[in-house]
């Protein structure tokens, strides 16, 4: 399964195998793997390996504040500062 992150102000993001969902649970991060996103976690997509010097391997948002459209296979979302499109390509 691939995924993709996109910042709709400008399209930054990353796309890959990796859809991770992190937050804090008394001071340690947890991390849920193959995760969409959902209010008070951060989202990781990107790629499990790393890449070429000219690449980055992951994007990450900060916290999710608010759900705006929640699809299947889709999931549009802001955070403190930014609306992401969270994409999950079969």
């Amino acid at each position: 399964m691939a995924y993709s992150l996109k910042r709709e102000s400008d399209g930054a993001g990353d796309s890959g195998l990796v859809s991770d969902a992190l937050w804090l649970k008394d001071d340690k991060l947890q991390v849920e793997h193959n995760a969409r996103p959902r209010v008070g976690v951060a989202i990781q997509v990107g790629s499990p390996f790393a890449r070429t010097m000219s690449r980055q391997d992951w994007w990450q948002t900060s916290l999710c504040t608010e759900i705006l459209i929640d699809e299947e296979n889709y999931v549009k979302f802001k955070t403190g500062n930014s609306i992401y499109e969270w994409k999950q390509n079969d």
